[in-house]
């Protein structure tokens, strides 16, 4: 800390109690100066000689027969006016960082000016100011913190600006010139190794990150810090990464932990301007520079403390834009009255929805300089498919919720584009979760929901868990198993076709997969269609004979032994029922059922019995 030292003489001040200080000398004192609650007993010759309006109080003073003078509204108080009175007897007085805003503001109170003696107070704290305290890093914050408890005295004497030019501007300064103190209690990278023949020395030299500033402009009150970061953004110079992990760090440093600190009535309106001034500051990238996970939470933080709506829009903007990088445990915003679920499911919502607005405009925009196609615009932005993973996520989580609608719950789910759900097991996993929570849905609710899940993008492990899943529909289970024994007879008849190429058809797109699927579906069905089946080989118990189980189990092999169950009641009923049980299954795909032909027997006796449906 830079000092400086004024003055030759003894300190002879003496202090009687906590309210009277007086000077040691051989002349009695002949004036007395109130300052606050303290009375000064002085001599009027020495504080004349540098103070203009000392020269004019005492004469006052005089002419009205009286040795007191009042000096309200002193600023600094007591301790400011000691150290112009100090001055003023050529006592030894030391100034620094945490007095020099004082002893400025109450020399211009008194009017110590050059006109009055050469070489004043006044002039040789200027100079102590421009040519110490404003070199100083970290005496130009401590300056500036002064400066608040001084106000107006230190805004008009430009103090406050100066100090905040002094430190944007460093701030700005290539961390490679770096040479002063600073505080910085972050993790830095690991020094590199050096090796010289053959031997592994660790170098000792530290690089100066380039967020160095940070952690101290953090201990500035929030008008002061808004001040300093608006400057630091108007230098133009500044990273955006760098401003947002500066506000980070304040809203780390003074925001509470708990939610009834939050709240409470004492720092409620604190905690309220603390979050509209760092929304106030987010680099004008629209949060680009911001993690989505800090967008987040200071989105949950605004919620509570009941910010306007145009810093929570702004917000909800920014993370739109980073969608991507969410998490789900980020996305549980809680829910405020009166709505009754536990999530604010609405607010993700709009959310998403105005992700997909800023995806659709970038399309069109690449649409526009490109001509590009879809397809081209889908794959170069692969954030969509985390977007999509994300929110499945969430659909999972809040699915627990009894009070979520299925309605809620659809509306969010179809918010996302099919394109960005190249594979549907986390909606499935969301879906099944809803099921387990919501025993009360009914047949049509429980089809609607499912009609979400495309089973063709089930990956194996998923499929097989959805084909032994006793809340789904019969119908999507049925859907599962088909195109299940699709997708092994394709990889089947892949082998056979191109053994070579058996290591490259487990990297076939979704596309190439569906035509594979829709060849080798169209396959089975002229197998099956050749085949003759006999009444005698279906038993009423709907079991396969050992007759010709070797046969009946060729195509069913590499089904779960419930799927194989089911399959051998679809036969069953196909038997009695086949055109009929055909349209009923088929849905969105293609059912097992609808490859069962029914022979002369079989649909003559259809119309014996009465239709029923399978869902």
């Amino acid at each position: 800390m830079k000092f400086m030292k004024l003055g030759s003489k003894p300190d002879t001040f003496q202090a009687d109690g906590k309210c009277i200080r007086y000077v040691i000398s051989d002349l009695a004192t002949d004036v007395t100066i109130i300052v606050g609650e303290v009375k000064f007993h002085l001599h009027k010759f020495p504080l004349m000689s540098k103070s203009n309006r000392l020269q004019k109080l005492v004469l006052k003073a005089s002419e009205e027969n009286s040795d007191e003078i009042d000096m309200v509204d002193f600023p600094g108080g007591p301790k400011a006016f000691e150290i112009c009175a100090k001055f003023c007897y050529g006592m030894t007085v030391t100034l620094n960082a945490y007095n020099v805003v004082a002893a400025r503001c109450a020399a211009e109170y008194l009017e110590m000016t050059e006109d009055v003696d050469r070489g004043n107070l006044i002039f040789k704290i200027e100079v102590f100011i421009n040519s110490s305290i404003l070199r100083s890093w970290k005496d130009s914050i401590i300056v500036l913190q002064t400066t608040k408890s001084l106000l107006p005295w230190s805004e008009n004497l430009k103090i406050v600006g100066r100090c905040i030019d002094s430190i944007a501007s460093k701030t700005s300064v290539d961390p490679a010139n770096v040479t002063w103190s600073y505080t910085y209690n972050r993790k830095l990278l690991a020094p590199e190794i050096i090796v010289k023949g053959g031997m592994k020395y660790q170098e000792k030299i530290e690089s100066v990150p380039n967020d160095w500033w940070v952690e101290d402009v953090c201990e500035l009150e929030i008008f002061l810090y808004k001040r300093v970061m608006t400057a630091v953004k108007s230098k133009g110079r500044m990273d955006g990464a760098i401003i947002g992990e500066a506000l980070k760090t304040y809203a780390v440093r003074w925001l509470p932990d708990s939610v009834d600190a939050l709240i409470s009535d004492v720092h409620s309106w604190r905690n309220k301007l603390l979050v509209e001034t760092i929304v106030c500051l987010l680099p004008s990238d629209k949060g680009v520079s911001c993690s989505c996970s800090f967008l987040l939470k200071l989105l949950k933080v605004a919620i509570l403390v009941g910010v306007d709506d145009s810093a929570r829009e702004d917000l909800m903007n920014r993370i739109s834009l980073k969608l991507h990088e969410a998490s789900v445990k980020d996305l549980l915003i809680p829910a405020r009255s009166p709505q009754t679920t536990i999530y604010d499911v609405g607010m993700v919502h709009s959310i998403v929805n105005q992700c997909m607005i800023n995806k659709k405009c970038s399309q069109d925009l690449d649409l526009g300089k490109n001509d590009v196609g879809c397809t081209d615009f889908v794959l170069g932005h692969g954030s969509l498919f985390s977007v999509g993973k994300v929110i499945d996520g969430y659909l999972e989580e809040i699915a627990r919720d009894p009070n979520l609608s299925l309605a809620s719950f659809i509306d969010l789910a179809r918010s996302i584009p099919e394109f960005a759900r190249p594979v549907h097991d986390g909606l499935y996993k969301a879906i099944d979760m809803y099921l387990k929570e919501h025993l009360s849905l009914t047949k049509a609710e429980r089809k609607e929901l499912c009609s979400l899940m495309d089973v063709k993008k089930l990956t194996m492990d998923a499929s097989m868990h959805a084909a032994q899943n006793d809340r789904l529909p019969l119908r999507v289970v049925v859907q599962v198993l088909f195109f299940e024994q699709v997708r092994a007879s394709a990889g089947v008849q892949s082998l056979k076709n191109n053994p070579r190429d058996a290591s490259r058809s487990t990297t076939n797109t979704e596309e190439e997969w569906e035509k594979t699927a829709a060849e080798d579906c169209n396959s089975i069905k002229k197998q099956m269609n050749q085949t003759k089946i006999k009444e005698s080989e279906f038993p009423k118990n709907g079991k396969f004979l050992k007759k010709d189980s070797r046969n009946s189990k060729s195509g069913m092999q590499l089904l779960p032994s419930r799927s194989r169950r089911i399959f051998d009641k679809l036969w069953v009923v196909g038997k009695g029922h086949g055109e009929n049980k055909s349209s009923e299954t088929s849905g969105s795909s293609q059912s097992p059922t609808s490859m069962v032909p029914g022979d002369t027997k079989s649909a003559a006796s259809s119309a014996k019995h009465r239709r029923h449906s399978i869902s």
